[in-house]
């Protein structure tokens, strides 16, 4: 049995390890407010840009008719492929990273036999880290620091270069998928993946009224063409944008209830640890006054 001074010695280091815990959690309390005030803000205009598109797509196209532009067509067989995996920067956040990583190696071995070739590339120095020591693993561009300073600038540069390795006609890329976690509450974090290239026209409107039903299609200024131009680009940015801030509210609530759960399991061991100290002293001083009874009745 341990003596009383190792014992007291584990609780002030325990109560030490809970004051820390304590504290991030405070920290990603405060940080997931306004992650969670972002990602709820670019929720609202992801909406209204998928409806925009739903509106331009769903009109005067035939459901056999080619795709109107290239970020559209679909290509037959998927040969090679992109998954980008986003993770964390640092631990510390429960299953945060752990559900992404087992879901990409799902994905991974899933398409094995689908696909000729799968990149992973990554957004977050956890599941660089992770590829990295699977060298069975293609390992594609990794994009560091991201979320050390997001900025939708920065972020625009990754979709841009995702378009033109897509529509390059040299480069091996026939699919890009995305895959992040989705914030649902404090709680509940869901692991979501995405088809971002191509993109995936939206079903023909319906009971959307009488326009919509007939297939009336509206009159494009100064072509459909060039709107669809502008519209595709900002519309795959807008995806990316919102699954970061997804992934960052996520993370922030991921390590807020990780530390919860540490700060409160660190008070139930300093308890025991005390109970245990106390039956410790105890005994000490039970064994003591036996001892000293012995001796004065020896004498």
């Amino acid at each position: 049995m341990a003596n009383l001074k190792d014992i007291r010695k584990r609780i002030n280091s325990v109560r030490n390890t809970q004051q820390i815990t304590k504290a991030m959690k405070m920290v990603a309390a405060a940080k997931l407010r306004r992650a969670q005030d972002a990602a709820m803000e670019a929720r609202a205009y992801s909406s209204g840009i998928e409806r925009m598109l739903e509106e331009v797509m769903g009109r005067g196209i035939e459901p056999d008719a080619p795709a109107p532009h290239a970020l559209l067509e679909k290509r037959d067989p998927l040969r090679h492929v992109k998954l980008i995996v986003m993770t964390s920067d640092r631990g510390l956040c429960g299953g945060f990273n752990s559900n992404i990583l087992r879901r990409a190696g799902r994905f991974l071995f899933d398409g094995a036999d689908l696909h000729e070739t799968i990149t992973a590339a990554t957004i977050g120095r956890k599941g660089f880290e992770h590829f990295r020591r699977r060298p069975s693993v293609r390992q594609g561009t990794h994009h560091p620091g991201v979320f050390e300073e997001l900025r939708f600038e920065r972020e625009e540069k990754i979709c841009e270069d995702l378009r033109q390795r897509y529509l390059f006609p040299d480069e091996d890329l026939d699919a890009v998928f995305l895959l992040y976690n989705h914030f649902v509450s404090v709680i509940n974090q869901r692991v979501t993946l995405k088809q971002l290239l191509p993109i995936e026209p939206p079903k023909p409107l319906e009971n959307e009224g009488a326009t919509a039903k007939s297939g009336v299609d509206f009159r494009y200024e100064p072509s459909r063409e060039d709107v669809l131009d502008a519209l595709l680009p900002r519309y795959l940015s807008t995806q990316v944008w919102h699954a970061l801030l997804e992934s960052l509210a996520s993370e922030h609530a991921a390590r807020m209830t990780a530390m919860d759960s540490a700060t409160r399991n660190a008070g139930d061991m300093i308890d025991s640890l005390t109970l245990l100290a106390n039956r410790t002293r105890q005994a000490a001083i039970t064994t003591e006054l036996v001892e000293i009874v012995s001796g004065a009745e020896a004498l």
